[in-house]
C-alpha cells in the first residue's frame, strides 16, 4: 500500500491450448483403494467465456478473464467414486542445445534451444518475446526433477552462432548473435544469470548443454477440484422424503415421483408369512428397470 500497489491479481485469459488437465480417480477414500491417473485434452473439457453486450467488452471476441466452463463427459466420469481434477499450465519438455553468450554482449549469458527439439504443438510459442515470464525447471540425468529450483525467462529472440577469437589464437568459443530472420535457434535470457556484486565468482546455474528441461507458462495458478460421484444427492434424497408417492393396492407397486411428477423409482411391497399364515416380514424390493409406466401420477390421481 505504501507503494500504491494493490489489486494486483489479474484474471487469467488463457486459452485451453495452454492448459493441461490431469484426472486422478479413486473408488473410495480408503487407503487400500486402487487408483488411476489419466489426462484429458484441455480444449475438449474447458472453454472460456467471452464478453457480451452487457459485460462491457468486445462481444464474442474478447475473453472474459477468469471465467471458464468445465464440462465433465459422462462417458469418463460414469463410475462412482472420487475424481480429483488437476488443471495446470501446459508443460513444454525439450532439451538445452547450448549455454552460450552474445557476441556483442559477452556478459549476457542464456540458453539456446533448437526449435526442432520442441514438440510440434508448442513450436508456435517459440517466437520473439513470446516466452517472457515462462518458468524453466531442470531434470537430472536419472529423469528426476531438480526440486524447488527454477529460472524465469526475461527475453527470447532468434539467433545464429558466430565464431569469436579469444585472447589466445588457439582458443575459439561459440557465441551467438540476434537475427531478425526466423531460424531454428532461440536464445533465451534468464533471471538470475549474473553473479551478485558481493560475490562475483558465484555465477548462477542456468543449465547444461544436453540437459532436459520443462518450460511452463505462468499465465495462471494450478487449480485442483475434488469431485465425488455418488448415487444420491440432496435432490434425490428430498424426492424420497417430500416427493409425491403412490401405492397400488392390487399389485403392491409403490411409486416415487420426482418434483415434476415423473416416475423416479418403483418398488414391490409384499409380506412374507409362515405356513400358519402368520406375518414374518414386510418387504420392499426395488423393481430396477422393470417400471410400470401405467402408474404415472396423472393416471393415478385423475
Amino acid at each position: 500500500m505504501a507503494l500504491g500497489a494493490y489489486g494486483i491479481k489479474r484474471p487469467a485469459d488463457t486459452l485451453p491450448d495452454d492448459m493441461e488437465v490431469i484426472v486422478h480417480f479413486a473408488a473410495s477414500r480408503d487407503v487400500s483403494t486402487t487408483t488411476s491417473l489419466f489426462t484429458m485434452a484441455a480444449n475438449t473439457v474447458l472453454s472460456p467465456h467471452y464478453h457480451n453486450g452487457s459485460t462491457g467488452g468486445n462481444s464474442g471476441v474478447e475473453i472474459l478473464g477468469g471465467l471458464y466452463d468445465l464440462q465433465l463427459p459422462s462417458t469418463v466420469f460414469a463410475q462412482k467414486g472420487i475424481y480429483t481434477v488437476y488443471v495446470r499450465p501446459a508443460e513444454i519438455r525439450c532439451k538445452i542445445t547450448d549455454c552460450g553468450i552474445l557476441s556483442s554482449l559477452p556478459n549476457v549469458k542464456g540458453l539456446v534451444i533448437d526449435i526442432n527439439n520442441v514438440p510440434a504443438q508448442f513450436r508456435s510459442r517459440f517466437q520473439p518475446h513470446n516466452l517472457v515470464g515462462y518458468r524453466i525447471e531442470y531434470l537430472q540425468l536419472n529423469g528426476e526433477k531438480v526440486h524447488n529450483f527454477y529460472r524465469l525467462v526475461t527475453s527470447n529472440f532468434f539467433c545464429q552462432p558466430v565464431t569469436a577469437n579469444l585472447t589466445s589464437p588457439n582458443q575459439v568459443s561459440p557465441r551467438y548473435t540476434y537475427t531478425n530472420s526466423q531460424t531454428e535457434l532461440i536464445f533465451c535470457t534468464l533471471t538470475p544469470t549474473s553473479a551478485p556484486s558481493n560475490n562475483p565468482n558465484a555465477i548462477p546455474f542456468i543449465g547444461q548443454p544436453g540437459q532436459n528441461i520443462i518450460i511452463t507458462n505462468t499465465f495462471f495458478n494450478p487449480i485442483v477440484l475434488d469431485i465425488e460421484m455418488v448415487d444420491h444427492d440432496f435432490e434425490t434424497l428430498a424426492i424420497a422424503l417430500y416427493g409425491n408417492q403412490s401405492k397400488s393396492i392390487d399389485d403392491g407397486i409403490y411409486t416415487l415421483y420426482d418434483f415434476a411428477d415423473n416416475i423416479y423409482k418403483q418398488y414391490d411391497l409384499y409380506e412374507v408369512r409362515d405356513q400358519y399364515n402368520d406375518q414374518l416380514y414386510e418387504v420392499r424390493a426395488n423393481r430396477g428397470n422393470n417400471i410400470d409406466f401405467s402408474k404415472t401420477f396423472i393416471n393415478v390421481t385423475v
